[in-house]
């Protein structure tokens, strides 16, 4: 090597090794050579030296590095330069540490535009994206002026938030002050298909022609479609992409991949797979955990199982997909077994992960390893249970007819159990082991939390209670509040795959050409289980009446 063969070593030499390895993705090596600047004695750092190091730990994520290599610069510059401690802002947020980033930023005396949309893009890139936005209103009273930086983390909080009205606010300023950007028109396309306005986004796509779109607006608008359950539409856009010879990448495969969930078809997930293959994206950790969840929500857990094994780097997102996958299949032990395995790889488990194991459990009824799970999360793991994962355990034990635990569990949480689908889950479990005067209780709690229509369902269960004890008052008393309230219970619809076409239908559904042998063969198969014992709750059909009723 050239730099081996330098006698004389000036700060510059070393620099350029240094930021020539870091730019190149080698951030350890970066870190080698500028400990060996150190013990050498030939170099004096100064703040190339030092953006080149911090952007090595940004790269590496390693929080302890990162307040060790921040102790060094303060120790080694009398007057730390606002553009390095820019990038110890950048730094701390990649290291998911933003709260350090924002006190940095506090004890700031010269802040410059770089300085606010650097916070305020860790804030968005951590998910505190409504602190961001208060950012940017004390940025403009600081008389700091919006940029094209700026707005895209405007953007991408708008997304997170699914919030249109910030979004329209930030597309109307962008249009006042003709603001462009590279990239400006996919991240509308995104935010306002995340924030179900996806007329608009298609108003946005179509305005430019197809030779004037760049691949990011194809991606954005084939997520989009994915994302707002119009998988049809999102493989017409793909293949007019193809038609139009623009080739697709990992992003492109990984945002049209969920299509093949919602609309149930493994015909489709074979042939996005196959097509991965031919570009040589399947080896692509996004693709592989793409493909995982789409052969798994259209059933082929065999296939999802083989992907996963064949994804030669696995992150935390992939296992927590094939836990899921295995969860929703009642394969608990088996998502067990790779919870351990993940553990042993040293991939840490993050708060989904968790949600994914629970649900496995309480699926599989393997409620002892469930708990000793959830012990862990705080104890081991430092991971604060949220309502979703409290409500994994009130499942968990009301699965088993646990019913009294998981009842004395949630009022030992206070405030933080204080939650519909933590409560509505219980009051399933009542309904389902016939825990009548427990799920009156229950009932009557989150008829006092007066929510929007998700809890139309939960009064249905309640009329349900009240039938079972033939308590028609009640029975006529919840049904008038829902008509008061204007709930009424949403329709389930469900996909299956047969020879390669995909079937739909909901409840009750006598729109398909054979609904009339598919439910003789439902009488059948109804008269085969009454013959082994099974009774079914007839009261439990006042759900024909509420959910018919306006």
């Amino acid at each position: 090597m050239v730099f081996d063969c330098c006698s004389n070593k000036n700060t510059e030499v070393w620099n350029s090794m240094i930021g020539g390895y870091v730019q190149n993705n080698c951030p350890l090596q970066g870190i080698d050579v500028f400990v060996q600047a150190l013990e050498s004695e030939e170099a004096v750092c100064d703040d190339v030296t030092f953006l080149s190091v911090i952007s090595a730990v940004s790269q590496l994520q390693q929080i302890k590095l990162a307040r060790q290599i921040h102790a060094f610069v303060l120790k080694s510059l009398a007057v730390t330069p606002t553009i390095v401690v820019n990038a110890i802002i950048v730094m701390y947020s990649r290291c998911s540490s933003v709260d350090t980033s924002f006190k940095v930023f506090e004890k700031m005396s010269e802040r410059d535009a770089v300085s606010w949309n650097t916070i305020i893009s860790s804030f968005v890139q951590n998910g505190l994206d409504e602190e961001a936005l208060m950012l940017v209103c004390e940025m403009q009273k600081q008389r700091f002026i919006i940029d094209s930086v700026t707005v895209t983390a405007l953007l991408s909080a708008a997304s997170n938030m699914r919030d249109s009205y910030i979004g329209r606010q930030t597309h109307a300023y962008l249009i006042r002050h003709g603001i462009q950007f590279e990239g400006m028109e996919s991240y509308l396309i995104d935010m306002y298909a995340k924030s179900g306005l996806i007329t608009t986004s298609e108003l946005l796509f179509e305005q430019n022609g197809p030779s004037d779109r760049d691949l990011a607006s194809w991606n954005a608008m084939i997520a989009g479609y994915a994302q707002n359950g119009l998988g049809d539409k999102a493989i017409l856009i793909l293949r007019e992409a193809l038609v139009r010879k623009v080739m697709p990448n990992a992003v492109t495969l990984a945002s049209i991949l969920p299509s093949c969930s919602s609309m149930g078809s493994t015909t489709l997930a074979r042939q996005l797979h196959g097509f991965s293959i031919r570009q040589l994206l399947d080896q692509n950790v996004y693709v592989g955990t793409a493909l995982v969840d789409a052969y798994s929500k259209s059933g082929a857990i065999s296939y999802a199982e083989n992907v996963f094994i064949r994804t030669p780097e696995k992150n935390s997102v992939t296992y927590t997909t094939m836990i899921m996958s295995y969860g929703q299949h009642g394969m608990g032990k088996r998502a067990l077994a790779l919870y351990d395995s993940m553990l042993r790889c040293g991939i840490k488990p993050d708060a989904i992960t968790f949600i994914a194991i629970l649900s496995a459990c309480s699926y599989s009824g393997l409620v002892e390893e469930g708990l000793h799970i959830f012990e862990s999360m705080d104890k081991v793991h430092k991971i604060k249970p949220s309502t979703e994962h409290y409500c994994c355990v009130a499942d968990m034990l009301g699965r088993v007819g646990r019913v009294v635990e998981a009842y004395e569990f949630v009022e030992r949480l206070g405030e933080d159990g204080d939650a519909v689908e933590i409560w509505g889950s219980i009051l399933g479990a009542c309904k389902n082991h016939g825990y009548f005067e427990l799920g009156k209780v229950v009932a009557e709690k989150l008829l006092n939390m007066e929510l929007e229509k998700r809890i139309a369902g939960y009064h249905v269960l309640l009329s349900n209670i009240y039938a079972e004890e033939g308590e028609w008052e009640n029975v006529d008393r919840v049904r008038n509040h829902m008509k008061e309230k204007g709930l009424q219970k949403e329709m389930a619809c469900s996909w299956v795959e047969i020879a390669g076409s995909v079937n739909y239908f909901v409840a009750r559904d006598e729109k398909h050409p054979l609904s009339g042998e598919i439910y003789y063969i439902l009488d059948i198969l109804t008269r085969d289980m009454m013959d082994v014992g099974y009774k079914p709750g007839y009261n439990s059909n006042l759900n024909r009446i509420l959910e018919s009723s306006d």
